[in-house]
């Protein structure tokens, strides 16, 4: 059975975590390792693409979503329509999603997308950082590879500030609970409305870009 709860939907291929997919595949394994690829690869074009231009917006957000994974997923890039669940944590109601949506992007335009981060503290861009991203984990738009892609969204961010993208390896390595330490502190976002450890979380990972010779 899916990972996730919800009320009605035909995501996944019957009775496995696997989602329904235009390549057929029925192997997480090999699913899995065709997402990374695709994510990768995103990575690679984005970054190349960023410039003064580019709007962290919820319109960015999506096109993100769907130009990494439409290859693979008729979903790419749409919001979920049925109410979603993990473990104890209820992510935001279907019916909420394009409301809460709005503001959290709203909020983030009213602070220029954190688009001046560069000339603020570490310290200071981390807590805007986890703040914005501690929104989009309770959010949960998608149907599936939410964190993938919004750990992408403020790589983009960061990058466009002169950091390198954040480095979660040690929060992604899974801990004695069996859970990682990024889950652990997506868990409190969800739940508590408390980013503290997705901030120490990020303010770990932030490294400045060397200048380019």
């Amino acid at each position: 059975m899916s990972k996730y709860q919800f009320t009605e939907s035909e995501i996944y291929l019957t009775g496995t975590d696997i989602p329904r997919n235009r390549l057929g595949i029925e192997s997480p394994d090999l699913l899995h390792e065709v997402e990374a690829t695709l994510l990768q690869q995103a990575y690679t074009r984005f970054i190349t693409e960023l410039d003064s231009s580019v709007r962290f917006d919820g319109d960015y957000f999506k096109a993100l979503h769907r130009d990494t994974y439409e290859t693979i997923y008729e979903w790419a890039g749409r919001y979920r329509t049925v109410d979603m669940s993990k473990g104890g944590s209820l992510f935001c109601r279907a019916a909420h999603l394009e409301q809460e949506a709005r503001r959290i992007f709203r909020e983030l335009e009213q602070e220029q997308y954190l688009k001046q981060a560069a000339g603020w503290t570490t310290e200071k861009f981390a807590e805007r950082l986890s703040h914005y991203q501690s929104e989009l984990i309770a959010l949960h738009p998608f149907y599936e590879l939410n964190g993938r892609i919004t750990r992408l969204f403020f790589d983009l961010i960061a990058v466009y500030n002169g950091y390198e993208p954040i480095d979660y390896s040690a929060a992604l390595a899974e801990g004695p609970s069996g859970l990682n330490a990024y889950i652990e502190a997506s868990i409190q976002c969800v739940q508590r409305a408390d980013s503290s450890k997705l901030q120490q979380i990020v303010l770990r990972g932030l490294q400045k870009a060397e200048p380019a010779k």
